[in-house]
């Protein structure tokens, strides 16, 4: 290797250390309600992340980011505008007009496919669960409990129920509620099947239902089957309150904006303080609406998971403090966890947050992806960084070996390679398109989501590939 190709790993090493080390951010479990650390919970990284941590690393914080899909559309602004940048200064540099016109029409045809592999690394970060990192929970006496959770037995949900367990499980908590929208008994035989340990293992699985009324009320510990379709708010209630089970109200903001106090009034246990299946983070405005009406009323506050299967990687968790867990059978269980809600003892229930950035309020995104790179370097630990700084010179290594054969730099030129990255991430959207025509068969009636997902990745997948193929044709044939 020459001496002088040591430089750019080197900066880009230095940069990388020098961020993290200098400007250091320490990622935490925050508590919602007091917005402090809390130093019995800790995070794990996972290991396929630390070791891939360039791609993986970096996917995981854009898809945590506070406001992930207007931020990621903000990144394609800027590639958009460094791409035409990059194309009108070097048609100034160009001189001879036969060299501008085959840049030009080489460009016109770079800018789709590069929109199309955006687009991939759009849908990996959304629909494709990365490893996420673990939270550390070194107490015995509080357990971990997801309130809100979809399967594709919701019309908006993408993934199965065992698919839920084990993406439960990976993220660390005890338990979870499955409330499925307006149904619960798919939910009520899976369950069934838990208690009777035809799926062994850990979580445990409750079940509930979302039911969307004038807003959306999660009924915790549902035991029988029941119809809940065009209800009345205070019939639902009553039914469910009749089976034991607990009422949250989910998301408030939304739905018809019924007032705090009508929710008070209906009956329901509390509200959700945070809700991470869009923005990571309730307005603030609105947070502090619904924690000091909680606090006024004696109502309890809980945090809303609401997984579907895709979006968000997992930065929420529910803490509660249930003493001898582990020695409890099922409908103990069930019962620790709904006596805390419905007898309102927030001393008892935690809402914890994983705090990976300072709090930013979704006014002024523009610069949020030089943010969003920033605020990542910053949180990187000692083995992040060491593999950060293997894989810079691994690729310099790589690139230099490539440069040395001048047969092998004529064939990978960037203009040749790229149109090659376009036909991979054509594969992959048409790939994951076919998955879900498959997984839409079992389901069907229930979930609208893959039949919407499965059209929209086989046209964006086929559109990619037919630019990206055509492209690649004409610029891998010989003597072109």
């Amino acid at each position: 290797m020459k001496k002088n190709i040591w430089i750019v790993p080197l900066v880009l090493s230095a940069f990388v250390a020098i961020v993290t080390f200098a400007f250091h951010y320490s990622v935490s479990i925050e508590n919602a309600l007091t917005l402090q650390p809390e130093a019995d919970f800790g995070i794990q990284s996972n290991f396929w992340r630390t070791l891939f941590e360039p791609v993986l690393g970096v996917l995981l914080f854009f898809n945590r980011a506070f406001y992930a899909i207007n931020e990621f559309v903000m990144l394609l602004y800027w590639l958009v505008a460094f791409f035409v940048v990059y194309t009108l200064v070097k048609s100034f540099i160009l001189k001879d007009k036969k060299q501008l016109k085959r840049f030009l029409a080489g460009q016109i045809v770079n800018l789709p496919i590069l929109v199309g592999i955006w687009f991939t690394f759009f849908v990996i970060i959304i629909f494709i669960q990365l490893p996420n990192d673990r939270i550390v929970n070194k107490t015995t006496d509080w357990v971990l409990v997801t309130t809100h959770s979809h399967t594709e037995f919701s019309h908006d949900g993408l993934i199965s129920q065992e698919g839920l367990l084990k993406w439960q499980k990976r993220n660390g908590f005890d338990a979870f509620f499955i409330t499925e929208h307006n149904n619960h008994n798919r939910t009520l035989e899976f369950v069934n099947r838990r208690i009777n340990n035809e799926i062994p293992g850990e979580p445990v699985v409750f079940c509930g239902e979302e039911f969307s009324g004038s807003n959306h009320l999660s009924l915790l510990g549902l035991k029988t089957d029941f119809n809940t379709k065009g209800l009345s708010d205070s019939a639902v209630v009553a039914k469910a309150r009749s089976e034991g089970a607990a009422i949250l109200v989910n998301h408030w903001f939304d739905g018809e904006h019924k007032t705090l106090e009508y929710y008070r009034d209906l009956g329901a246990d509390g509200f959700e303080i945070e809700n991470t299946a869009t923005d990571k983070r309730y307005n603030r405005e609105v947070y502090h609406r619904i924690k000091t009406f909680c606090e006024t009323n004696g109502l309890i506050m809980n945090g809303g998971l609401d997984f579907h299967g895709y979006g968000s990687a997992c930065t929420l968790w529910n803490a509660f403090q249930i003493p001898g867990w582990k020695n409890m059978d099922y409908r103990a269980k069930e019962e620790s966890v709904l006596n805390i809600i419905k007898t309102r003892d927030q001393s008892k229930l935690k809402v914890l947050l994983l705090n990976d950035r300072p709090y930013y309020d979704g006014k002024n995104l523009f610069f949020s992806p030089v943010i969003n790179l920033f605020n990542y370097f910053r949180t990187l630990n000692f083995w992040q960084v060491v593999s950060w700084i293997f894989w810079i010179f691994f690729g310099a290594i790589i690139y230099d070996k490539l440069n040395s054969k001048r047969e092998v730099e004529q064939k990978f030129t960037c203009r040749k390679v790229f149109p090659l990255a376009g036909i991979a991430g054509a594969f992959f959207l048409i790939g994951l398109g076919l998955v879900y025509v498959f997984r839409n068969q079992n389901v069907e009636g229930f979930t609208e989501i893959y039949p919407e997902y499965y059209r929209l990745l086989l046209m964006a997948g086929s559109a990619l590939l037919v630019i990206s193929g055509v492209a690649a044709y004409f610029r891998l044939k010989k003597n072109n």
